[in-house]
């Protein structure tokens, strides 16, 4: 059965300038339950994430600041977004999300998030949108408790996972793969375990040229329990912050082709949803909500 991490606080109102990107937390699930896609009975609604996991994989300075609302203003004009508590909570509860994803994939071969992919929050601090990187504190739970022994995480968001790269640049049962612009933010990139770095406006064909090729090699030679897939949809040529040139069709491919091969060769698969900045919300909407539709179409 596909199981679905949403939270009532998924949907939060931040302040005039910052509310655009959030409407997608809003519209997605209206739009997979009204074609039926998926129904209620696929939604699970995750707690917030123990604190042990927040400083099993962040320092509990930073941990303690932020809970506090005492982030120093750099740090946060660094993460992009005002400091509330329910903004803190909000990010407890994606981190659940995503642990309680791995859980039911780890069941039923795929389960999504819708939220997540926070891969810019670092040990010590958050940057770009993202406060606590939901795969390490979801990583740092699956190896602590012998769920799995090795981790391949597919981050194919626009951007470095330039955080999740630095979480685990010692750890060599977290194998991170990062595909992304090679242009765009961060300016400086981390050292993944493979990086590949994207020209500018690179469409369809070259791109799913490239992820076919090395996707069934990581497999093999990583060997993962589990593969954590960074979904975003801003490597759109319609995304305002992407510098990429996929259409819909393209990036729903992208997640067939990831979905396919992880069922090929029997891996189980958790998604977060990752970025999406295009001009049109439904840009946005639908890009993200063909991610569903490809795991219910490969999996159910």
């Amino acid at each position: 059965m596909l199981k679905i991490a949403f939270s009532p606080l998924y949907r939060y109102n931040l302040p005039e300038g910052h509310r655009f990107p959030m409407l997608k937390y809003d519209l997605l699930p209206e739009q997979l339950l009204y074609e039926g896609t998926i129904s209620e009975e696929n939604f699970f609604h995750p707690d917030p994430i123990d604190e042990k996991w927040i400083l099993r994989t962040h320092s509990s300075t930073y941990w303690e600041q932020l809970k506090r609302l005492e982030l120093p203003a750099r740090q946060i004009r660094r993460i992009g977004f005002p400091m509330t508590d329910r903004l803190i909570e909000r990010c407890r509860v994606i981190g659940q999300g995503t642990i309680d994803c791995c859980l039911y994939a780890l069941e039923y071969g795929v389960s999504l998030n819708i939220a997540g992919g926070t891969h810019h929050a670092y040990r010590d601090r958050g940057e770009g949108f993202c406060l606590l990187n939901d795969f390490g504190m979801a990583a740092n739970y699956l190896l602590d408790n012998k769920l799995v022994s090795q981790i391949l995480v597919v981050d194919l968001d626009v951007h470095q996972g330039n955080g999740t790269a630095c979480l685990f640049e010692n750890d060599n049962r977290v194998f991170t793969f990062s595909m992304h612009g090679a242009s765009n933010y961060p300016l400086i990139k981390e050292q993944s375990d493979l990086d590949i770095a994207l020209p500018d406006f690179i469409d369809d064909e070259p791109y799913l040229k490239i992820l076919s090729d090395w996707l069934p090699y990581l497999i093999e030679s990583v060997e993962p329990d589990i593969v954590f897939f960074n979904s975003g949809v801003d490597v759109l040529k319609t995304d305002k912050l992407g510098r990429l040139g996929l259409s819909r069709e393209g990036c729903k491919q992208r997640d067939r082709l990831v979905f396919e091969t992880c069922k090929k060769y029997e891996i189980p698969v958790a998604v977060a949803m990752g970025g999406g900045y295009s001009e049109q919300i439904k840009d946005i909407v639908e890009a993200h909500a063909n991610t569903y539709r490809m795991a219910v179409d490969v999996f159910f």
